[in-house]
């Protein structure tokens, strides 16, 4: 029985390998899109996860072929009315996303299709990208009267540059994996992304886990402040490093030409 056995979901699916966790948006009937319940059950995955530790990885992708998540749900949208209505629905949707990118351990997102609108905003609150060569990309809000409200004005242009977000965001156009890859929108392209997902994430499992937390930390918090500040926060958290037991393993092992075993601690 793995730790997400004793919880229902009704539009999310985890499946639980070892330390690595693969949990799929699962509204195939309306192309996964994020409605308020769907949001929430998010939000309880990822406490979930954060409070777990044996969890190590996390890879999110959608049901089916045709999309990770094509969006928030318009239905729900179209009920807004008035500006505080508005900003709370922005709010609650960023408390979401912020969860997942603060997640402490490293996190994929495996894209099978469409990710737009609030599918894209997930996609990018993710530490890496693998798309499928057929998987299509947008910010197509202003074309329904509003802007991207989950993040993506703000992760979008320190992703890929200022000129390149503005491009997607004004024109609404969207994005074929190659062109993705090329601006650094995503990490790789492969036929089976949630197969390659699953390879990077092995990779990843084979380092050192408060190691590979601080390094989230180190690259998160740099790029809210200057270089230089960003520099003592490096420093910081490589004398975090430095004082785990996992520094010493790592080390010995290297010296002896064996396998290190990290244990996290």
């Amino acid at each position: 029985m793995t730790m997400f056995e004793e919880y229902e979901f009704t539009t999310l699916q985890i499946d639980q390998h070892g330390a690595l966790a693969v949990l799929t948006i699962n509204r195939q009937s309306a192309l996964n899109a994020l409605n308020g319940e769907t949001l929430s059950e998010l939000a309880q995955v990822t406490d979930i996860v954060a409070e777990n530790a044996e969890i190590s990885a996390l890879i999110i992708t959608g049901g089916g072929e045709k999309a990770f998540v094509a969006g928030a749900d318009i239905g729900e949208l179209s009920q807004l009315e008035g500006v505080f209505a508005g900003r709370e629905m922005a709010l609650a949707g960023q408390d979401v996303m912020h969860g997942i990118a603060s997640l402490p351990i490293p996190t994929i997102a495996a894209v099978n299709g469409y990710a737009l609108g609030g599918g894209l905003e997930l996609a990018l609150a993710c530490d890496v990208r693998v798309a499928a060569r057929t998987a299509r990309f947008g910010l197509p809000e202003v074309t329904l009267g509003l802007l991207p409200g989950f993040g993506g004005t703000q992760r979008l242009p320190r992703l890929i540059g200022a000129g390149r977000a503005l491009d997607m965001m004004l024109t609404a156009r969207q994005v074929l994996a190659d062109e993705a890859l090329s601006m650094g929108l995503v990490n790789y392209v492969a036929d089976n992304p949630l197969e390659k997902a699953r390879e990077v994430a092995e990779l990843m499992l084979k380092n050192a886990p408060i190691a590979l937390s601080l390094v989230k930390e180190a690259v998160r918090r740099g790029l809210d402040t200057t270089l230089e500040l960003g520099l003592e926060v490096e420093a910081d958290m490589f004398g975090m490093c430095v004082a785990t037991l996992d520094f010493k393993e790592g080390t010995s092992a290297f010296l002896a030409k064996r396998k290190a075993s990290f244990k996290g601690e």
